[in-house]
């Protein structure tokens, strides 16, 4: 089983998303921009801690 990395939204602080963890970069913070659905907006996710 593989580990999870969680996103959340920076702007609501919802966690919306689950993506694989990455094995090339582990100590980099993941930063995506998705759609949030509480927003309803495009929007940058950002890793959790």
């Amino acid at each position: 089983m593989s580990k999870k990395i969680i996103l959340s939204c920076d702007t609501c602080g919802s966690r919306n998303y689950s993506v694989p963890a990455r094995k090339d970069k582990p100590t980099e913070r993941l930063s995506i921009k998705k759609f949030c659905r509480h927003c309803n907006a495009h929007t940058l996710h950002r890793q959790t801690a």
